[in-house]
């Protein structure tokens, strides 16, 4: 069959062997929102239409495809789920091609009620976690909205979403912070680590950016390392937020080494071990979720 793990930036796309492997890979820069209205068919044939046209006769897709601003919506399921709850809320498309399938995101809501949604780190997240057996597992996909998620049984028990990416990039690019570093600066190991010890100290996030300000005033943070410091710190704010919520180590980190690397260093700092997950993870679970249906 066909994966797609198709998002708001990029469009991933996977020919996959009956036992699960990569035959193929592709990936373009037609993130939803470069999408015309009605034009998800035609976008879909234009990277995959040969794999049809070779005999592939089902494509199923993952991540925001699925949204309100994809080709078409598809529910939120409540967790806990697995791969038999995706598999029976499948969402089918219009698509005469070729039998197409939109693979539902989750919800749950946190322990003050307030509702949480993922759609398509689901995938990724039973993809990385397939190996475990079905034992207790932390999985952490970082990013512009870093997910924390459980699992047990094989099933996604529940989830946690941190705007760490995103606040970085506006508190250095949109704030007082900005004038403080330099954006072209290579990663500072030093200064990150030092970002995520602050963290560890009490006083609250808000109160620790004015302090990387003030440092900056002082002469104790040049601004080559603000922009890792500021990395470390709010890195180090997620995580610490995440073990009070409850995590089963070892954390099973999702995603590009960039990050990975940090988030584990981080996690060390910690004392909480961590692995990196095998490449393509939602590759792996949309195969998985292929290999349950009929």
């Amino acid at each position: 069959m066909i994966g797609v793990d198709w998002g708001t930036s990029n469009l991933r796309a996977y020919r996959l062997a009956g036992d699960g492997r990569i035959a193929a890979r592709r990936e373009a820069p037609r993130g939803i929102l470069t999408i015309e209205p009605g034009g998800f068919p035609d976008a879909l044939r234009a990277v995959v239409g040969d794999w049809i046209a070779a005999g592939e006769t089902r494509v199923l897709l993952s991540g925001m495809v699925g949204s309100r601003q994809g080709w078409q919506e598809a529910p939120y399921i409540p967790c806990p789920a697995g791969f038999d709850t995706l598999v029976e809320r499948l969402v089918r498309l219009p698509f005469e091609d070729a039998e197409a399938l939109l693979v539902p995101g989750l919800t749950c809501r946190d322990r003050q009620g307030v509702p949480e949604v993922l759609r398509g780190e689901e995938t990724e997240m039973l993809g990385a976690a397939a190996s475990l057996g079905g034992g207790e597992a932390t999985v952490c996909l970082p990013g512009s909205h870093s997910k924390w998620a459980q699992l047990s049984g094989g099933r996604v028990t529940g989830f946690a979403t941190h705007m760490t990416g995103e606040a970085f990039s506006a508190l250095s690019g949109h704030t007082i912070l900005a004038r403080t570093l330099d954006p072209r600066a290579p990663h500072h190991a030093g200064a990150f680590a030092r970002g995520v010890a602050r963290a560890r100290q009490g006083g609250g996030l808000l109160h620790h950016l004015f302090g990387l300000r003030a440092a900056a005033l002082f002469d104790e943070l040049g601004e080559e390392e603000a922009g890792s410091f500021l990395s470390g710190l709010l890195i180090g704010h997620e995580i610490a937020a995440a073990l009070e919520a409850g995590v089963a180590p070892p954390v099973i980190l999702v995603g590009g080494s960039l990050l990975t690397e940090r988030y584990a260093a981080a996690l060390d700092a910690f004392g909480v071990p961590s692995r990196e997950a095998p490449p393509d993870a939602a590759a792996r679970g949309l195969a998985l979720i292929g290999s349950a249906l009929p």
